[in-house]
């Protein structure tokens, strides 16, 4: 896992995307953190941008529910290709669908590593996103390529 690499934001709304990077850019600020913020608003879109990316992303916040590849065929997707799953790349899916229990087994059965509702109150989203993204910073990490820590 690269601390200081990109969060990839997968999400097809605008408005989601928008409200999503300024909560985001406030967090990152507040805390110096220096990651990019990468924006992709068509799912299949994201497997080539990851084996094209010249570093390994620090973090994946993808929706569950949009067109074409919804988040749970790119996850099994990103899951099955050796060289992206070795880079041991945080996916976490950021979701309206809440508390539904099928939704989440599923998920979880894809050995993503958090499964979060959207929040509607912005400073309840800003601690979640808070949160997250601490937790990643000082979580430990062995990929096949070394060591985090």
């Amino acid at each position: 896992m690269n601390l200081n690499g990109d969060i990839i934001i997968i999400e097809d709304d605008y408005e989601d995307r928008e409200f999503l990077n300024e909560i985001i850019v406030e967090v990152l600020a507040h805390n110096g953190y220096n990651n990019k913020i990468v924006m992709i608003d068509d799912s299949s879109k994201v497997l080539s941008y990851l084996r094209a990316a010249s570093e390994s992303p620090f973090l994946i916040i993808s929706d569950i529910n949009m067109p074409g590849m919804d988040g749970f065929k790119l996850r099994q997707q990103i899951f099955e290709d050796q060289d992206l799953n070795d880079k041991c790349i945080p996916y976490i899916f950021l979701t309206t669908s809440g508390d539904n229990v099928e939704l989440m087994k599923k998920a979880y059965g894809l050995s993503i590593q958090g499964y979060f509702t959207k929040p509607n109150d912005y400073a309840e989203y800003k601690l979640l996103m808070s949160d997250i993204i601490r937790y990643w910073k000082v979580a430990k990490i062995a990929n096949r390529v070394g060591y985090n820590g």
